[in-house]
This record gives C-alpha cells, sequence and structure tokens, in this order.
C-alpha cells in the first residue's frame, strides 16, 4: 500500500467515526419504518433527501423505488450495493425504535446495510469536496431484495452497472460476532428458486377412494417422494435441497379434495445442476402421481445463482478490512444455502459480498436471520461503512 492510500484510509476512520451517530439514527429509523419489496417509499425519499444535502445528485430507479448516485468522476466506477427492503415478519426486539408496521421488519439487516452504505457515501462524498477521491463510485440502494427474482434485475435494466468495473456488498451474519468479517473466494450462497405444484382431480369421498383421483394421497406422496427423486438425477455434488414450506389441501374430514397445492423452495450449489432442475422438476413429479388419476401442474420459478466471489475483488476486500478493522478482523466463511440477488450483478461484472458479523460481543447465539428476534449489535454499522469505503479507494 501507497503513503497516499495509508493517508487515506486514516481520513476515512476519522470521517466515519464522525458520522457513526447519523448513521446509527438512520439504521432505527429505517427499522422502525420498514417497507416490503417494491413499496419502499418512505426509505428511498429518506435516502433522496440526505445524499442531496450532501450536494450529490441521486436518481431514483424506474421502478419507483430504490435509487444510484454516483460519486466523483472518472471512466472505471466502482459500485456498492445495499438492499434497502423488509421482510413480511413481526419484529419481536423489544427496543424503543421496534417496527410500527404489524408483520413488518428488518430481519434481514437490511436497514443495517442500507445505513453503512449511505454512510460510506457521505465519507466518499465529504473527500471528494475536499479533493481526496480520485474515482468514481457509484452507490445503488436496491429494492426488492426479498422478492424472487430480485430487484438486482431492475438496476440492471436500468443501466445501473454502465461503466461498473466491480460491485461490492455487505451481508449480516448473526453467526459471526461483531468486529469479524467473513470473506470467501468463489460460490458464496447457493441458487434459489421458488417451486409450486398444483394438483387437479374429481374429488370424492373418504369411503370411496378407488372411485376417484385421492388427492391428498397423491400430495403426500409428491411431497415426499419428489425431493429423494430429485437427488437421485443430479449429481449429489450438486449440493442440492428441495425443502417445502406450505402445502394446502381439502377442508373435510370425509371429503377427498379436487385441489391441493404444495409450495417451496429450491436450493443448489452448482449452476449446471440448478439449470438441469428446472427441467427435471416437472417431468418427476408427473411420474410420481401418475398412478392416483389426478392431473399436476408445475412452476418453477427461476430465483437468483449463486454467488460467485471473484478472486481479485476479494483481495481489495482483505486488504480493506486489514486496514479499517485489522487483520485478526478477517474470518474464513462457509458457503449457504441461502439465496442472494446480488448474483445478478456477478453475471456481468466481477465484484464480492463480505459477511459483516454482527452478533453483539459477549453474546454466544444469537437470532438468525429472517426471524422476528434478529438484532444485530449496531457496532457493525461503523465497521461496514469503514469496510464498504475502504474498498473502493483500494480497488
Amino acid at each position: 500500500m501507497t503513503t497516499s492510500h495509508s493517508l487515506l484510509l486514516a481520513d476515512v476512520k476519522a470521517r466515519v467515526d464522525e458520522g457513526r451517530d447519523e448513521a446509527v439514527a438512520v439504521r432505527r429509523d429505517l427499522h422502525a419504518h420498514p417497507e416490503l419489496g417494491w413499496h419502499e417509499v418512505r426509505t428511498t425519499e429518506l435516502l433522496m433527501r440526505r445524499l442531496t444535502e450532501a450536494g450529490l445528485s441521486p436518481k431514483v430507479l424506474p421502478t419507483g423505488t430504490g435509487l444510484i448516485c454516483d460519486i466523483g468522476s472518472g471512466d472505471m466506477c466502482v459500485a456498492l450495493r445495499a438492499d434497502i427492503d423488509a421482510l413480511p415478519v413481526p419484529d419481536a426486539v423489544e427496543a424503543p425504535w421496534r417496527s410500527t408496521i404489524d408483520g413488518a421488519a428488518h430481519a434481514c439487516g437490511h436497514d443495517v446495510h442500507t445505513a453503512a452504505l449511505l454512510g460510506a457515501g457521505l465519507v466518499l462524498a465529504g473527500m471528494a469536496r475536499d479533493g481526496l477521491l480520485d474515482r468514481r463510485v457509484r452507490l445503488i440502494f436496491q429494492p426488492a431484495e426479498e422478492v424472487m427474482p430480485g430487484g438486482a434485475l431492475g438496476v440492471i435494466a436500468a443501466g445501473g452497472l454502465e461503466g461498473v468495473h466491480r460491485i461490492y456488498g455487505l451481508h449480516c451474519d448473526p453467526r459471526l460476532e461483531v468486529g469479524q468479517v467473513g470473506l470467501r473466494t468463489g460460490a458464496l450462497t447457493a441458487a434459489a428458486d421458488r417451486i409450486l405444484v398444483r394438483l387437479t382431480g374429481p374429488g370424492g369421498h373418504t369411503s370411496r377412494p378407488h372411485l376417484t383421483g385421492d388427492l391428498v394421497y397423491a400430495l403426500a406422496t409428491l411431497v415426499t417422494e419428489l425431493p429423494a427423486a430429485l437427488s437421485r438425477r443430479v449429481d449429489p455434488r450438486a449440493g442440492m435441497s428441495l425443502v417445502w414450506g406450505r402445502i394446502t389441501s381439502g377442508s373435510a374430514a370425509n371429503a377427498i379434495p379436487a385441489r391441493g397445492e404444495a409450495e417451496g423452495t429450491l436450493r443448489c450449489l452448482d449452476v449446471n445442476a440448478w439449470r438441469l432442475a428446472a427441467e427435471l422438476i416437472p417431468t418427476l413429479a408427473e411420474q410420481l402421481v401418475a398412478p392416483y388419476g389426478v392431473q399436476v401442474d408445475t412452476e418453477v420459478t427461476h430465483g437468483v445463482p449463486p454467488v460467485m466471489n471473484d478472486g481479485a475483488a476479494i483481495d481489495v476486500f482483505r486488504a480493506a478490512v486489514e486496514q479499517t478493522m485489522g487483520s485478526g478482523a478477517i474470518a474464513q466463511t462457509d458457503q449457504s444455502l441461502g439465496g442472494e440477488d446480488f448474483a445478478w450483478y456477478l453475471e456481468h461484472v466481477p465484484g464480492a459480498m463480505a459477511r459483516l458479523g454482527v452478533r453483539p460481543v459477549g453474546v454466544e447465539t444469537s437470532a438468525d436471520l429472517h426471524t422476528p428476534g434478529f438484532n444485530p449489535s449496531e457496532e457493525a454499522i461503523a465497521l461496514g461503512t469503514g469496510v464498504l469505503t475502504a474498498a473502493a479507494l483500494l480497488d
């Protein structure tokens, strides 16, 4: 690292510390007012207002929520991304900034991601005003990460990656203690699809199943046997997992229903196996229910491919963590079966996502992502701000 870079990063730390309280306040505001995917109107307005106050010119995405904001100038551009949507789950955390919206919460830490990126944007804007930014950095505040196939596709369609040569993002990880950042080259997450199967039949009386199509029995067979059949048609090294989250059928104990549904997610660590599964699942579903005299309609909704971290981008992240937090902050992280639409960006430009430790110090285990009790340490916000800012400067 050059002396000039060292001086810049020392300046970054001071600027991050200066904006620490504001970043926490923003996170609490967002947490108290969560908005689901494609409905992040208030969140977008808050970000627009603060970035505009900093002398920047943010642009709302054509979808109406989310925004893009460039800082500095130059032919090449580094992008930093955060997701801004919440989840349709209740908030069980007792805090003054608890969600005020029934059934909605930032249970995946997107409020932390957003506050950290806003903090980085304000630091970079200050450096640009002081003549210390020798490049162009693009902030991407993306809507609808939790909605398949993800709001990243809308950002890309709107030209959000034009001129971008690398992209970086962070994701909260409650398995890592605050003060740690998990790095991994290659696949970080899994591909994830939504699977919906609908069965239809004539219906009938439970005393005479032989005179009709026993739809509930067929549905039970399908939900238990389809994952097993799929595992025998796909290379087991692909790490494929089909898990059901919803099964519905019938309304009376003595009536065989005419309709039933099962819905779940397919997750896979291998891109080729992921694509193959979309062809296999409808065929296997038909074969499994054929003996029972019912019909099946299968929908496979492609969600996201795996996040494939670029080695050069991980090297930048490693340097950013070392310079802002120390080499002891770097942690190895395993590949997850979770899905993340940051993967769509990496289909177009190289980049990386790192895992930001948010488990409070001294706490052995904390509530997982996507649960009502998820409660990240707010100390992680300033750390994320510093890492993102440093990555933009070191790339």
